[in-house]
């Protein structure tokens, strides 16, 4: 379920009426998604994406994420380009929320991640971290390590009931990672959620990057170690060290590490996980039952944290 607010045809019509993007044939709403109300707009002119942003999203995050994509479009990232209206202006307001028209990105986003898909997926993501070195606009990570306790916090009561022992382990972990975590890595602008449910394909081709609401700036090896946990892992949670090779290999053919990212990448995956399994444990204690949004399970990143653990350098990841 992706359209929590529903569009009257007059309130759509005056919506348009500031662009030049020709006149609307058809509004759908997109079931995939869970953040924002996404809509496919078709006109007379082309396909477009309408999107509404919903109360999760910080209205004064927008021009970060909308002028980032309109940044990185620039200089060559196959990502949706903010449509402006005659005014210049790219985020009005439909239905009484936040609105933008971005473009419309062909292509599919792979269900079943292959070897063939992580080395693309490197490569891409290593172009987005050099494309975003001049981005003048900041966002500082709230999910990073500094949010993570606040996270646990509001979820501790109820951790055991998901897992017997969740309560301690997760304590450990935060309180290890909050004294480890690394300070003074390469930053830059980073995509945060590059799972694959954010990147088409076309045609075996990578076709583009979606989804930037929860970009920001912060350590470029920590997105990379995101990338490892959402592409490397099979359905069975074991670790597949080819498609970290692949994905690695082909990141530093476009943007080497330096020594120190790669000495703190395990402990970068390590914290990705746990941020992720913080985010899956919220959600998973407090949407009600009957809520529309599908739940993912919490317990599928603690499996990815525990395999970090056992990690102690990038051999262990296929280098």
């Amino acid at each position: 379920m992706a359209v929590y607010t529903e569009v009257g045809d007059a309130e759509l019509e005056a919506f348009l009426s500031e662009y030049d993007i020709g006149e609307p044939v058809a509004f759908k709403g997109i079931a995939e998604g869970v953040e924002n109300s996404n809509y496919l707009l078709t006109t007379t002119h082309g396909q477009y994406i309408v999107t509404l942003y919903e109360k999760r999203v910080d209205p004064s995050d927008l021009p970060f994420f909308l002028g980032l994509m309109d940044h990185l479009a620039a200089r060559g990232i196959n990502c949706p380009r903010p449509i402006h209206g005659r005014d210049g202006t790219a985020l009005r307001t439909l239905a009484g929320k936040p609105a933008a028209i971005t473009s419309f990105l062909h292509g599919m986003w792979p269900r079943r991640i292959g070897v063939n898909h992580c080395g693309p997926v490197g490569e891409a993501l290593a172009r987005l971290h050099l494309a975003g070195r001049d981005f003048a606009l900041k966002r500082p990570n709230a999910l990073s390590v500094t949010g993570w306790r606040t996270l646990f916090d509001a979820s501790r009561t109820n951790a055991d009931e998901v897992s017997r022992g969740l309560t301690h382990e997760l304590e450990t972990e935060l309180a290890f990672l909050e004294a480890e975590w690394p300070r003074d890595l390469p930053e830059g602008v980073i995509h945060a959620d590059l799972f694959n449910d954010n990147v088409f394909f076309l045609h075996d081709r990578l076709s583009g990057l979606i989804d930037f609401y929860f970009a920001c700036n912060d350590a470029l090896a920590y997105d990379v170690a995101i990338c490892l946990n959402a592409w490397c892992f099979e359905p069975d949670r074991s670790f597949n060290a080819t498609k970290a090779r692949a994905l690695l290999l082909a990141y530093e053919k476009v943007r080497p590490l330096e020594a120190a990212e790669r000495r703190a990448l395990p402990l970068l995956a390590r914290g990705a996980a746990l941020r992720f399994l913080l985010t899956r444990l919220y959600d998973w204690i407090h949407t009600p039952a009957n809520a529309l949004v599908k739940r993912k399970d919490p317990l599928e990143y603690l499996a990815y944290l525990r395999f970090h653990r056992t990690a102690s350098s990038l051999a262990d990841y296929g280098l």
